[in-house]
């Protein structure tokens, strides 16, 4: 699998224009606050295609989107006086979400994506449109958006017509994560003129797969840590169980040349290498252990195909970055066309995809935790890992956490893409449902790192109970561990160290920990 080219983090500005922008970028923009910036060139091509809307908009011949109304409505032909009011109508009745708050780097991720696609001069609308959602982005103004209301097709309606009504002056938004208030305020006082919108301008904010697409960027990069932590997990699972490294060596995996198992094999023995507590117990291994279980000894076989299809979802991703999705599209000999590209299926395939190999993964996980607090299968450790098993319980109850959230996991891995509900009177009768692949993905990212964080909880108190010195890249995981969480010992209120242990997996501290200790890994 392909590694992160650029660490969002260090984005301080991203430009947008004609060209695609990548995977990092949206992060950056969207997670970490970068500054965002329109390229002179893209405006230019904005304003150009612009003038042949105008010409458009004379014609006595209806053109859907600038003369007519929409969906069910686009056979009758709306006059000249009555189209400002027809783009503000349409932003308006669309701004129909209910439900909890959206989180703000969602939205930011869908301004943005919005922003590059009105910068492609392909959506007809003017400069000045651009420039102003380039600039309520810069002002860390971010609309109010709910969480029902898109079904994927015609894209991201409701939740990208609550980021046009904020343009508009209308509607809520938050500034900077402050508290909730009217976006004609937050305008004023970013001193940001209120658009005012004309032919075709209302459609082009709302049309597109952009919500969508944002939170598919946002997954693929937690999702890139999420499978090297794995593999770390596991390395300090097989340093805890006092299993064995052989069968992740690099000829056996080329038996089966799946790039993701490769790496994943690799990144497992260069943690664990060198490991005095895997040397000592080498020999006992052989004579009585033969082998490990599946959810060990396979462990490169379901980690690699979770980086194999994360790999084919950074491959669409990569190509929804580089699209024009609005319709109708100007084209660039000046044709005024509808088209299907805000149909969000092939985005929606994708997150589905992740939503199955992340609750496998997570799966995966919490079968190595369970092996270590049976006193049958880990290898000479108190029972749950317990000081004194009886009185005390142990990591018992951590399995259970790690559980229930692997039986919701799969749960959300029911794919969304494979349903569809007709609307707009049957004009709109096969939908893709992406958005809401998009929601249940985040919460599935959000349980593998707290199953990801048990397993590295577990695995870390039983490699202290064994005799010996971990390797170099397990130790770096203890170590930063224990600055917030003791060792072994007595039962202590749990949950609190279950969170740190999960905050240090979601800020990257223990990836930082290991790579700095080992060098990167794959």
């Amino acid at each position: 699998m392909s590694q992160t080219p650029v660490d969002p983090k260090s984005l301080t500005t991203v430009t947008v224009g004609i060209g695609a922008l990548s995977i990092e970028e949206v992060v950056a923009v969207a997670r970490y606050g970068a500054a965002v910036a329109i390229d002179p060139e893209a405006l230019d091509g904005i304003a150009a295609t612009r003038e042949r809307v105008d010409e458009l908009a004379q014609d006595p011949t209806p053109v859907y989107g600038i003369s007519t109304g929409f969906g069910a409505l686009a056979r009758r032909h709306i006059p000249e006086q009555m189209r400002a009011q027809l783009q503000l109508s349409l932003v308006r009745s669309h701004a129909a979400g209910s439900g909890p708050e959206v989180e703000e780097e969602v939205i930011r991720a869908l301004m943005l994506l919005r922003l590059s696609t009105l910068c492609t001069g392909r959506t007809g609308v003017r400069p000045v449109v651009a420039q102003t959602y380039c600039d309520v982005l810069n002002a860390g103004i971010t609309p109010v958006v709910r969480e029902y209301g898109s079904l994927g097709c015609s894209g991201d309606l409701a939740p990208l017509s609550h980021c046009a009504l904020a343009l508009l002056g209308e509607g809520q938004v938050r500034v900077k994560g402050g508290q909730v208030q009217d976006s004609a305020s937050a305008l004023a006082e970013a001193g940001i003129a209120p658009l005012q919108l004309r032919e075709k301008e209302g459609l082009a904010l709302i049309n597109g797969t952009d919500g969508m697409l944002g939170q598919l960027c946002l997954a693929i990069v937690d999702l890139r840590e999420a499978a090297k932590l794995a593999d770390v997990a596991t390395a300090l699972t097989v340093e805890g169980l006092l299993g064995t490294l052989v069968v992740f060596a690099d000829d056996l995996q080329q038996l089966r040349p799946h790039p993701g198992q490769a790496d994943s094999a690799a990144n497992i023995l260069q943690v664990a290498q060198g490991s005095e507590i895997l040397a000592g117990a080498l020999e006992e291994f052989k004579k009585n252990q033969v082998q490990d279980a599946y959810s060990v000894r396979c462990a490169p076989q379901v980690a690699g195909g979770f980086r194999d299809t994360l790999a084919h979802t950074e491959l669409v991703a990569g190509r929804e970055l580089a699209s024009a999705v609005d319709n109708p599209v100007v084209t660039k000999d000046g044709r005024v066309v509808s088209n299907g590209n805000f149909h969000g299926a092939p985005v929606a395939y994708a997150l589905d995809f992740l939503a199955v190999v992340t609750a496998d993964l997570a799966s995966i996980s919490e079968r190595r935790t369970d092996r270590f607090l049976d006193p049958a299968r880990n290898r000479g450790l108190n029972a749950f890992l317990a000081d004194d098993p009886g009185v005390d319980s142990g990591h018992m109850i951590a399995q259970y956490t790690q559980a229930g959230i692997v039986s919701e996991l799969k749960r959300l891995a029911n794919p969304a893409s494979a349903d569809s509900i007709p609307s707009s009177a049957m004009q709109e009768d096969h939908v893709s449902m992406g958005w809401a692949a998009a929601r249940k993905l985040r919460k599935a990212v959000d349980g593998l790192q707290r199953v990801l964080a048990i397993e590295i909880l577990t695995a870390a108190r039983a490699v202290d109970m064994r005799e010996g010195t971990p390797a170099t890249g397990t130790g770096a995981v203890i170590e930063r561990l224990r600055q917030e969480v003791p060792g072994p010992g007595t039962d202590r209120f749990l949950s609190p160290e279950i969170e740190a242990t999960v905050a240090l997996v979601q800020d990257g501290s223990l990836l930082a920990a290991v790579e700095g200790a080992i060098g990167k890994l794959r």
